[in-house]
């Protein structure tokens, strides 16, 4: 456990490890006050050593949400295809399950039930997401993490050697999109694509890490290969990112709060709802992001889309 105390307040501010690769439990902070410059700073340290940090019993609304992830980059408007954010708020996506049957046109608690870095088919993927839990149910509705930086550091090195060269498509919707081929927001996609060609392996901008950056919920192809080779390495890669050793599982409550690098994690949203008669509802903000660089230097380049930014 790291234990800071800030000079202008003395609060103490406790991190604790909660897994073996990934996760950290923040303590001794009211994200209600603002934030000190060194809580700031030993926060985003914690962020990038632990890749999502969880705050808990934090009473506070969509501005206080805000104002705390403008501490830490420009907050982006709450999502390319998001039309339903509050509207005083245009900053905060609603992860509610009562607006998903209407957006997707089939009950759903979350976008995508699939591993997924946020909006990784943009050019410039979300640098970190913050998560906020209004309505929880009491039983089941988990999110889970992986550290993609972990997963990358277990593989042969003779396989990240090839890893290292290699490119690949993300496209908003995936291989088989998680929506009705008929409804509104099938529509909405085809006629504003996100499609980029991602380094396989990016070096993360702040800690130099070589990151395995594909996901099963975005990442459709290897570029280069055949399909069916193509398909096979995904599936190899796949699985060793959702390896349970480089996980973390976190419960909901009201006023729970999660924190992730988005350019070092996947997370996975529950599947164990859809058979319950509950309501689950979350907000979100996102931190405009990066465009991503390989190993050997060379950036992302976009297919379709344009670059993602905030204020």
């Amino acid at each position: 456990m790291t234990t800071i105390e800030s000079p202008r307040t003395a609060t103490t501010l406790e991190i604790a490890p909660v897994a073996g690769h990934i996760g950290a439990e923040v303590t001794g902070i009211d994200l209600r006050a603002e934030l000190t410059d060194a809580h700031v700073d030993e926060i985003t340290t914690a962020l990038h050593r632990h890749k999502v940090l969880f705050f808990r019993d934090q009473q506070i609304g969509h501005a206080e949400q805000i104002a705390f992830s403008r501490r830490f980059g420009a907050v982006t408007p709450s999502h390319p295809y998001d039309d339903d954010a509050p509207t005083e708020h245009p900053e905060i996506l609603a992860v509610d399950s009562r607006l998903y049957e209407k957006r997707f046109g089939r009950r759903k608690f979350s976008y995508t039930n699939q591993w997924h870095t946020d909006v990784s088919p943009l050019i410039n993927p979300p640098a970190a997401s913050i998560l906020r839990a209004e309505i929880a149910p009491e039983q089941g509705g988990d999110t889970q993490w992986t550290n993609l930086a972990a997963a990358y550091a277990g593989l042969p090195e003779s396989l990240r050697t090839f890893l290292d060269g290699l490119r690949a498509e993300h496209r908003f919707g995936g291989r088989i999109p998680p929506w009705d081929a008929d409804s509104d927001y099938a529509r909405k996609i085809a006629a504003s694509p996100l499609v980029t060609e991602h380094p396989v392996v990016r070096v993360h901008p702040v800690t130099g890490e070589r990151v395995l950056f594909v996901n099963p919920g975005f990442t459709t192809r290897i570029i280069g290969l055949t399909p069916p080779q193509s398909d096979a390495l995904l599936q190899l890669l796949f699985d060793e990112i959702s390896h349970p050793a480089y996980t973390v599982r976190f419960r909901w409550e009201k006023g729970s709060i999660a924190f992730w690098d988005n350019r070092a994690t996947a997370h996975l949203a529950p599947s164990d709802l859809d058979h319950l008669d509950v309501t689950r509802v979350l907000y979100r903000t996102t931190l405009e992001g990066d465009i991503p660089v390989g190993v050997d230097g060379v950036a992302s380049s976009s297919v379709a889309g344009a670059k993602f930014t905030g204020a």
